[in-house]
């Protein structure tokens, strides 16, 4: 019950902003759920034993969430560098801890802030229709990963990192992803060339398999800081990071595909 109140209180918000606000409105959303993101980073990056620049990575991670989303973000990728080594001198550790505090605290600006970034970018280019068909995609791609796994899974996809995924439901999830993206694409990208049939079903397969790789990679972060949901920030849901993890992954893909089509 708690899952599915917090999803009705969830979703119609996102869409609303994402819809009937101007572009800049997606950009602060992006934002937020980045720097929530980063908290629960930070805690599973202390269950390695790394100890993250919260104030630079913070910085870093808003600033690049926006630069992506406006197209400069080599410049701030170069000023986050500068500035998570300056800060590294003044943080106290020594040693090898020093090169795992440094890495801990950049890899929040790849792994949350350009992707996040991305989604806002394909807002500001490409339209609201563009985002809520990305994240409609991933949506159907989750829900019938868990029903095909839940009815038809017998074999494990990845027994080490996540128990739970099998490869069944994988392979709904595809199917959904590739179907979503094949009915719904050609109309909300009809400037652009996606007739044939058989590439929107490739780019529709090829977003819900870089989903499900976003999740399996978040599930390799948590199986390795010992906690089995990154925060229980939303009821039902566990945390901010167990929510976009797909988006991770996926919206970099739908916004490389974008700019290259």
């Amino acid at each position: 019950m708690k899952r599915v109140l917090s999803a009705l209180t969830l979703l119609p918000v996102v869409i609303a902003v994402i819809r009937f606000l101007p572009p800049a409105a997606a950009v602060v959303l992006a934002e937020v759920a980045a720097l929530l993101a980063l908290r629960e980073y930070t805690a599973l990056a202390a269950g390695f034993g790394a100890r993250v620049l919260r104030g630079v990575a913070a910085a870093g991670v808003a600033a690049t969430v926006a630069a992506v989303a406006w197209d400069a973000e080599a410049e701030v990728l170069l000023a986050a560098l500068l500035a998570v080594g300056g800060a590294s001198l003044t943080a106290g550790r020594r040693g090898d801890r020093v090169l795992i505090d440094v890495a801990a605290s950049v890899f929040p600006l790849l792994y949350l802030g350009l992707p996040l970034g991305a989604v806002a970018a394909v807002r500001t280019s490409a339209g609201a229709g563009a985002v809520l068909l990305l994240l409609g995609l991933i949506v159907a791609s989750d829900t019938a990963q868990y029903y095909g796994g839940r009815w038809f899974g017998r074999t494990p996809l990845a027994a080490a990192i996540s128990p739970g995924k099998t490869v069944e439901g994988a392979l709904f999830g595809v199917a959904a992803g590739a179907g979503v993206m094949a009915a719904v694409g050609p109309i909300v990208f009809s400037a652009l060339s996606f007739s044939p049939m058989a590439l929107c079903l490739l780019l529709g397969a090829v977003i819900a398999v870089l989903g499900i790789t976003g999740d399996l990679f978040e599930s390799l972060l948590k199986r390795g800081a010992g906690v089995k949901d990154a925060s229980a920030l939303i009821p039902g849901h566990g945390g901010m990071l167990d929510r976009i993890d797909s988006l991770l992954f996926a919206g970099p893909g739908f916004y490389l595909m974008l700019r290259f089509l």
